[in-house]
């Protein structure tokens, strides 16, 4: 038997005789390295949901604003527009060569809490996330008729609604509103199928109902006689004078930067064009810092288990005299006897990254539908990235590295005792 095969060998076996005391040392490094591994992954997750959210739209047109309000009420369905653009700057745009497709979109409504968003079928057709994905309905149909509604898919799930039922929308953005639609119910006519984007959380309707159920409102409140019933309405036609916002794809993404510019300029009403990619990015940026203060807090909380691995061998290591007695008895060297520290420390980190690995697997296999259907993030299980990696692989190398302290101590306890003669 080899001297490295002798010292794993009773490095197992010292383990295994003093499991029971090392078993709470190795859950506390086990939940710590969960932590770690599992912020890590949360992070890259994450931020590939968040910047995945659109992609495909070129410039995003909107009432003169900040571009990450722009961005947050256009695409996250967070705060509100400063105000509208015309109906006749979207029309301009519609017929400028340079673009390709304008998805017009309308806001100001809400369904028990979630964004209506007034559109056409462009949004169906063009609106992109991820990898280039579009938009699919998960049952029947995109809407046709006046009053028919589309539901995102977290809307459908969280409410249980399915194809036919009827639903009230409410007046105003806020989760509470007190002034409700009551006259004018809209039929679910289809739901979209899962994104994982903020696309599942949001209500869909044309925007010729946006204008039909406003009909006879002023300053947030129904007139009494001036508002529309269902037949009235489908009698009638219907044209938006203002929407909130476009969504811009062009021919030539190489004019983007020059339509940027004209838009910022454009002389017949204040507008801000904006690239969701750059905006994304900056947004991103912010919300960073947040994000690498919990990976922080995780590495803090794994060096504190592995200086309580330390206190533990440390004590141990006053109670191993009998066991030490014997293994320079039958000649063992004071280098074997001081490894045995260092073995011991670095088996039980990666048993703690195995069951690391198993608790985190477990824990995104079981939360992962209540953050999409909360939160509208979509994790899956998947390999670990090379960071990942590297940061689980950084635990048995911290645990070699502090186990050099109680195995310096054994080594030099050894020397003085007149073992210095082997090696």
């Amino acid at each position: 038997m080899n001297k490295a095969h002798l010292a794993l060998s009773l490095a197992a076996a010292s383990l295994w005789y003093r499991r029971r005391i090392l078993a709470l040392v190795c859950l506390t490094l086990t939940l710590s390295v969960t932590l770690l591994l599992g912020i890590q992954y949360l992070r890259t997750e994450i931020r590939q949901s968040f910047t995945n959210t659109i992609t495909g739209t070129d410039l995003i047109v909107g009432a003169r604003s900040g571009q990450l309000n722009l961005l947050l009420y256009t695409v996250f369905h967070i705060g509100d527009a400063t105000n509208n653009i015309r109906w006749s700057t979207y029309q301009h745009l519609e017929q400028d060569r340079r673009i390709d497709w304008a998805v017009p979109i309308s806001l100001g409504d809400s369904y028990k809490g979630y964004r209506v968003v007034s559109t056409n079928e462009q949004f169906l057709e063009r609106f992109r996330y991820g990898d280039n994905h579009k938009l699919d309905m998960a049952q029947g149909i995109w809407f046709n008729e006046l009053f028919d509604v589309v539901l995102g898919a977290g809307v459908a799930r969280k409410l249980n609604h399915r194809v036919g039922n009827k639903i009230i929308l409410s007046h105003g953005g806020g989760r509470t509103s007190f002034s409700n639609h009551t006259d004018l119910p809209f039929r679910v006519s289809g739901i979209l199928e899962a994104t994982g984007t903020p696309v599942d959380q949001a209500v869909y309707i044309s925007l010729e109902a946006m204008e039909a159920i406003h009909v006879g409102w002023e300053s947030g409140v129904a007139i009494p006689g001036r508002t529309l019933s269902t037949s009235a309405a489908e009698t009638r036609t219907f044209m938006p004078e203002a929407i909130t916002a476009v969504l811009l794809g062009l021919k030539s993404p190489i004019q983007t930067f020059q339509l940027q510019r004209e838009l910022n300029q454009f002389r017949q009403e204040p507008l801000s064009a904006i690239l969701p990619g750059v905006a994304l990015s900056e947004l991103w940026r912010m919300m960073g810092q947040f994000e690498k203060a919990l990976l922080g807090i995780s590495i803090f909380v794994v060096a504190t288990s592995l200086v309580g691995l330390i206190a533990v061998l440390l004590t141990i290591q006053a109670q191993r005299h009998r066991e030490v007695a014997i293994l320079r008895a039958v000649g063992a060297s004071p280098g074997l006897i001081a490894s045995l520290y260092s073995i011991e420390c670095v088996m039980l980190a990666l048993a703690s990254c195995g069951l690391a690995l198993f608790l985190g697997a477990a824990a995104i296999a079981s939360l992962s539908p209540w953050l999409l259907e909360n939160y509208g993030i979509q994790i899956s299980l998947r390999a670990l990235s090379m960071d990942e990696g590297l940061l689980l692989s950084s635990v048995p190398l911290a645990a070699l590295i502090v186990s050099l302290l109680p195995a310096w101590g054994a080594w030099r306890k050894n020397r003085t005792l007149g073992f210095g003669s082997n090696n």
